[in-house]
């Protein structure tokens, strides 16, 4: 059943439902009474404060592109946005890469370092001084330091800093093995006399962490601290030519040969696994105590110390000979004759008598202990 048109000419309106209400809408017309504006890309105004801010330029300048390219392809507004932001953050950029390749990084790292001295941080240490731990441990990695008297209980003593070349970071166990053989060296520059330092005493450090290097840290701190965990030290460690008589002085240069030459001791246990290399070693012995006679012999000694010292230069140049048998020993049977005797009377009583009469500690050190470093000495910072 047809429905017949509504009266008046025909096709003025079209087929189908009548328009219903007041603001029905005409066909073919949006419902909007007038076109909206295109919106503003968000992207190009990020970019275009990543370019202000120049924090992260890279990424503003790759937000700046993909916004003009949306903007294109949307008909969105913002374009002048987004060229700014192009054009800021390629600035930023190359600061950024002029930074780093001038070395200005490193420039940043020393003001931060040298801002944070003095304020309770590990970057502020420096020779001489002590300091705790939150912790109360050497070990690990940490940032917070106490600096506080030597006379009172700390955690460590610094006695010496270095710096690492630049470059790439190295690795953890390269640093280790740079301060393991640096602070060794320089310890007894700082506490010259190993005879005084306590038997739980031993060498740790604090390195840079991969972190800190890439911001240009390249210290390493060198410092003594207790092998007990849960151990303190009272009292300072330095005795160096500051804190000597002249006397002392001398005696401690000597007996340096001495004591470098026994750190050199090689890593196998036992010398039948490596007989050439202990022989080599009792060579360096050998030489260590000739230059340690020549240089007793040289000083005028005080009339209290004049006859000690002299009886100890006696069995130091039998030692010496004994040493030097050693090390031209042709078997097993022969390293260990000779270097029984060389070893006996470099710690025979002679060596304490001397001391005594210098007024020097008298507790010899165990020389066959190697260095006595733990499983983990280094604290990152």
């Amino acid at each position: 059943m047809s429905i017949p048109p509504p009266p008046g000419p025909q096709g003025q309106y079209p087929q189908g439902p009548y328009p219903q209400g007041p603001y029905a809408p005409q066909w073919g017309h949006p419902l909007a009474p007038y076109p909206r504006q295109a919106p503003v890309s968000g992207l190009a105004i990020a970019a275009f404060v990543l370019g202000v801010l120049c924090f992260v330029p890279a990424v503003g300048l790759v937000l700046g592109l993909v916004a003009l390219a949306r903007i294109r392809k949307r008909g969105q507004r913002g374009k002048g946005f987004a060229v700014a932001g192009c054009v800021l953050s390629s600035v930023g950029l190359a600061l950024w890469v002029l930074t780093l390749s001038t070395g200005a990084a490193g420039d940043f790292w020393d003001g931060f370092r040298d801002a944070a001295r003095g304020e309770g941080t590990a970057y502020s240490l420096e020779k001489g001084q002590c300091f705790t731990t939150p912790s109360g441990s050497l070990q690990g990695v940490t940032y917070d330091v106490d600096e506080v008297p030597c006379a009172r209980e700390h955690d460590g003593e610094v006695f010496a800093s270095f710096d690492l070349p630049g470059g790439s970071y190295p690795g953890d166990g390269e640093i280790t093995r740079a301060a393991d053989d640096r602070c060794y060296a320089l310890q007894d520059a700082y506490a010259m006399d190993r005879w005084a330092l306590p038997t739980d005493v031993d060498v740790y450090y604090l390195t840079p962490t991969s972190s800190s290097w890439r911001t240009g840290d390249r210290e390493i701190t060198c410092l003594f601290g207790n092998t007990d965990e849960r151990g303190t030290l009272t009292g300072s460690l330095r005795n160096d030519g500051a804190r000597l008589d002249p006397d002392q002085h001398t005696y401690l240069l000597a007996e340096g040969y001495l004591n470098r030459a026994m750190d050199e001791v090689p890593a196998a246990e036992a010398v039948e696994d490596d007989l050439a290399g202990y022989r080599i070693w009792a060579g360096q012995v050998s030489e260590a105590l000739r230059g340690e006679v020549a240089m007793l012999d040289g000083h005028d000694w005080p009339a209290g110390a004049e006859r000690p010292v002299a009886a100890l230069t006696d069995d130091l140049r039998s030692a010496q000979e004994e040493w030097g048998l050693a090390a031209k020993a042709a078997d097993l049977d022969a390293y260990y004759e000779h270097y029984g005797k060389g070893y006996d009377l470099v710690v025979a009583d002679s060596t304490v008598t001397a001391r005594k009469a210098l007024g020097l500690a008298t507790t010899p050190p165990d020389y066959e202990g190697g260095d006595g470093g733990g499983d983990d000495p280094g604290v990152e910072v």
